[in-house]
């Protein structure tokens, strides 16, 4: 297995973790408040779903397109 492919299945495990985490967030109770009052989420919470979604995007082009090994 090649380096770029190994590189992206860990951005997309990683992407979804955060993904996850950041969902799991905005439905805590310091998030919920701060929705109600303010109208968005906490910064932390916003970074966490933008962050794995970037990684799991990337992870994915990386596996999709990434240099192909020519001897396999």
């Amino acid at each position: 297995m090649i380096p770029n492919r190994i590189v992206g299945i860990v951005l997309v495990i990683i992407g979804v973790s955060l993904l996850v985490v950041g969902l799991n967030a905005s439905h805590s109770m310091v998030d919920q408040v701060s929705n109600t009052i303010r109208g968005r989420f906490t910064e932390a919470t916003v970074w966490y779903i933008i962050g794995g979604v970037a990684a799991g995007i990337l992870g994915l082009l990386m596996l999709l397109f990434g240099r192909r090994d020519k001897n396999a």
